[in-house]
């Protein structure tokens, strides 16, 4: 494993989109219906949300196993915390550790001494024990209609900074 990881340009739009495509289609059809996750790739990875993302203080990062795309991330400042909104790694990756090598690029990326907040599906077990692992709590759970008719059925997640 050789990782290298970097911060995300409007050249990569297409390269994300098409990382979103392939980690969607392999990880959720046994958590969300295949009509949302169509919904959802149209309605939040499209390349024209990535692109407005990106030109509106959404960071996105990347992350490369020997040169080759595995994984990326997003986050942004809003609210007093920093929302990680987008956090994918292709599923032949899961478990290899190369997700915490990404969080933790990405915490060496933004002000770590603040909180990070993230919604995570209710069912999506080995998404929510990583975060777990990454000392992530669930504050709140809810259920967010997103259009459609669906609605996300999330746990919306706390990192605090450590040592507060």
């Amino acid at each position: 494993m050789n990782l290298s990881f970097r911060k995300a340009t409007g050249d990569d739009v297409e390269l994300i989109n098409e990382l979103a495509q392939k980690i969607w289609h392999e990880h959720y059809p046994a958590i969300i219906a295949m009509e949302q996750i169509e919904f959802m790739l149209l309605n939040r990875y499209s390349l024209k949300v990535i692109a407005e993302g990106m030109q509106n203080a959404e960071e996105y990062f990347l992350v490369y196993d020997n040169d080759v795309p595995v994984g990326y991330s997003s986050i942004e400042w809003k609210d007093g915390f920093y929302y990680l909104n987008k956090f994918y790694l292709d599923v032949a990756k899961h478990r290899s550790g190369i997700g915490k090598e990404l969080f933790d690029y990405v915490l060496s990326q933004i002000d770590s001494t603040k909180p990070i907040k993230l919604q995570v599906n209710r069912t999506n077990c080995k998404a929510i024990n990583f975060y777990f692992k990454l000392g992530f709590v669930i504050q709140t759970v809810g259920d967010f209609d997103i259009g459609g008719g669906y609605f996300m059925n999330d746990f919306v997640m706390v990192r605090n900074p450590l040592g507060v």
